[in-house]
């Protein structure tokens, strides 16, 4: 078997992904055979319809699957290392180092954030995960600069999940996701459900963020206007498979699917659009 390559922040070889049987549902495969990379220092957005296995492939990059339970998907084919460490061989141990190198903003992460805890309390969770007797002193300044640098005020750590708008929840779980400094950060859908101010705040930061530190990320998305703002290479994803990877200019300038299309026109103005690209319905569940 390939060994990892430790020069890559992800590496992806004929990548299957399925959920097991429900009852007397079938096994059902959500990513068909995708291959990818993604280089340290680079952003990878992975847009596409509901449907498309998005979700799927970004629960697998944060180290979610082979989890028990039916809402973990298992890797049924190919290869998948994430900061060189090899999926396929994922022991608990490796899986819990894992997740404290790989920051994940899940879908509607504000929303998850613990109602009992403040803001500070709750973007202060992973470090005390990671060590129970982490000086609560220097928690505290790690606090406050993921705070900071993800443009909310310092104000907000005392505060509780409902005292702010939707927007800041989910730049306070951005801070959450990245209060380890982690090199590597999962975004699933990280706009959904935010208006337009707000969705420049989370864009703005996750810019600023960049500038500040060097790290990777793989921003999953439907929004095809928001996640080209940032990203330096755009994956197009459709039923399980890449359609096409590349730079906005490379998926363009010769779109051979109707999908790819599509998108194209709505690029270039030839469809109405007030930000997001129109999507074809889904004939079935985003995982």
């Amino acid at each position: 078997m390939t060994e990892p390559d430790v020069g890559l922040a992800v590496l992806a070889r004929d990548l299957s992904l399925e959920y097991p049987r429900r009852g007397a549902s079938p096994r059902h495969t959500a990513v068909a055979g995708v291959s990818f990379e993604v280089r340290h220092g680079e952003i990878l957005a992975i847009v596409g319809e509901a449907g498309a296995g998005k979700s799927t492939l970004a629960l697998a990059l944060a180290g979610y699957a082979g989890l028990d339970g039916e809402r973990s998907p298992e890797i049924a084919g190919g290869t998948l290392s994430v900061l060189g460490t090899d999926l396929r061989r994922l022991g608990t141990r490796k899986r819990e180092r894992l997740h404290l190198s790989v920051g994940h903003l899940p879908q509607d992460a504000g929303g998850r954030l613990d109602p009992h805890l403040t803001i500070g309390e709750n973007v202060a969770e992973p470090i005390y995960s990671r060590d129970r007797r982490f000086d609560r002193r220097a928690a505290g300044e790690a606090v406050a600069a993921a705070i900071d640098i993800v443009r909310l005020p310092l104000g907000a750590m005392t505060k509780y999940p409902f005292e702010l708008s939707r927007g800041q929840r989910q730049r306070a779980a951005l801070a959450k996701a990245l209060v380890l400094e982690p090199p590597l950060l999962v975004a699933d859908d990280f706009t959904s459900g935010v208006d337009v101010t707000a969705r420049a705040g989370v864009l703005d930061a996750l810019r600023d963020i960049r500038r500040s530190r060097q790290f990777s990320a793989v921003l999953v998305g439907s929004d095809f206007a928001d996640v080209a703002k940032i990203a330096d290479r755009i994956a197009v994803m459709h039923r399980g498979v890449f359609l096409a990877i590349g730079t906005l200019q490379e998926l363009f300038e010769h779109p051979d699917h109707p999908y790819l299309k599509t998108l194209s026109r709505a690029m270039t103005g030839d469809l109405p659009t007030t930000g997001a690209v129109p999507i074809q319905p889904a004939r079935r569940e985003d995982r």
